[in-house]
């Protein structure tokens, strides 16, 4: 099975005008029109840049559902990651995140720079940039071990606030 990359993910959430107003104006996803005729309490969404027909389906449940108990009392998924082009806009989206109070965290995995994120509904997300290949070094394959504290302003003095992430990693050369 040669899987190459994960094409879309499907949510249930409780607020179907509330999670689509969210992914859309905090992670700039756009709806797709692609909803069955009939179907109702179901939208599409496409993440910018992407070449997937659609990246994320929500499907509402009512605003009667419980929050994911997902790793506190049930098992389930933990979250998804989505990959960005640059470390500027992993700092733009931060402030995004932020400025929605969606930002839960952020971490340095050496390789990878990301930021953790909750939707209206508690469903976390994982926002990242990959250090491209040919930047690898001993320091950054080696912190893969730990998880540090996320410093966006020495990472783009070190890396480059325009630099392509994920190039021979993620993305061919």
């Amino acid at each position: 099975m040669g899987i190459h990359r994960l094409n879309h993910a499907v949510l249930y959430v409780s607020d179907l005008g509330r999670s689509i107003a969210f992914y859309r104006d905090v992670l700039g996803f756009r709806p797709v029109p692609m909803t069955p005729d009939g179907f109702r309490g179901a939208a599409f969404l496409q993440a910018p840049d992407s070449t997937n027909d659609h990246d994320l389906g929500l499907f509402e449940i009512g605003a009667n559902a419980g929050r994911s108990q997902a790793g506190r009392a049930t098992v389930g998924l933990y979250h998804l990651a989505w990959e960005l082009d640059t470390l500027d806009e992993l700092a733009a989206t931060a402030q995004r995140l932020a400025a929605a109070d969606a930002l839960v965290g952020t971490s340095d995995h050496g390789t990878t720079k990301s930021l953790y994120g909750r939707d209206p509904d508690g469903l976390e997300f994982e926002i990242v940039w990959i250090v491209p290949a040919d930047l690898l070094d001993e320091d950054a394959l080696a912190a893969r071990k730990r998880i540090g504290r996320l410093d966006l302003d020495r990472e783009r003095a070190r890396y480059g606030g325009q630099t392509r992430g994920g190039v021979g990693i993620s993305v061919p050369v």
